[in-house]
């Protein structure tokens, strides 16, 4: 679905080859300043960079603003609230291109009560807390590609899709992303939580100053020892039941 053949971006990010099949949630971990946000906006055809990517065997720099906007949506770390307008008109700016008006009422009710957003429609963008724009960005992004309303849609881009949401946001977000990926889509989500993309990545690229240094099936990736030299924290691996943990180690 997503071929990456020695992409990379001057001065951020070393060239790397991997490829994602449709159906995974992939998680990009590692420090700050590792080079996440970099190569996510490199996947989003938003930022220049060496090599080729190709998304459904097309490279991506062949594919039409509009075009590529039916198959990607790109969820940055941040960005404030830039017009004044309500809550659902900003929502309708990211709704499918030709998409009929009663599916997209559809979706849009059905992401807007998943994340609690439904009472915040009519409310000016300017008053939502930091925690309610962040919902509704994420509502904004899913729109754009939700298989329910756009059947050309493939990849979703998450820059810290959690940042600023409680813990029940964050439940939902995961159902709505297992979703998702359930129809045969991807997303790439730029995560700080360890133990969050132990539980729910498909797969995990590991990046640690401008490189990615290990990609593999999350349990390949997510080592102790591993993390240990990547962080600079000592860390173990605790099981509880049929769950594992990664803890930090106290002296």
């Amino acid at each position: 679905m997503l071929q990456l053949s020695q992409v990379g971006v001057t001065g951020r990010l070393a060239p790397f080859s991997a490829q994602i099949a449709a159906g995974l949630q992939v998680h990009l971990i590692g420090p700050n300043g590792a080079g996440k946000s970099s190569l996510l906006a490199r996947l989003a055809g938003l930022l220049p960079g060496d090599g080729t990517i190709a998304l459904d065997g097309r490279p991506l720099d062949d594919y039409q603003a509009g075009e590529l906007a039916r198959r990607r949506a790109y969820l940055s770390q941040q960005q404030p609230p830039a017009a004044l307008m309500p809550v659902f008109q900003y929502l309708a700016l990211h709704q499918p291109v030709g998409a009929a008006a009663q599916a997209v009422e559809n979706a849009m009710l059905y992401l807007c009560q998943s994340l609690k957003l439904t009472d915040k429609l009519s409310r000016m963008l300017q008053q939502l807390s930091g925690g309610e724009w962040q919902r509704v960005r994420l509502a904004a992004a899913l729109l754009q590609v939700w298989p329910s309303i756009n059947p050309h849609s493939r990849l979703l881009l998450l820059d810290e899709p959690t940042s600023a949401l409680d813990v029940a946001q964050k439940v939902a977000l995961d159902r709505l992303l297992h979703e998702f990926c359930h129809s045969g889509r991807s997303a790439l989500v730029c995560a700080h939580d360890l133990n969050h993309t132990l539980q729910q990545a498909d797969r995990v690229w590991l990046l640690q100053a401008g490189q990615v240094v290990r990609q593999g099936v999350t349990h390949e990736v997510m080592e102790p020892a591993l993390l240990s030299q990547i962080y600079e924290v000592d860390f173990h691996m605790q099981s509880t039941g049929n769950q594992r943990w990664i803890m930090t180690t106290t002296a």
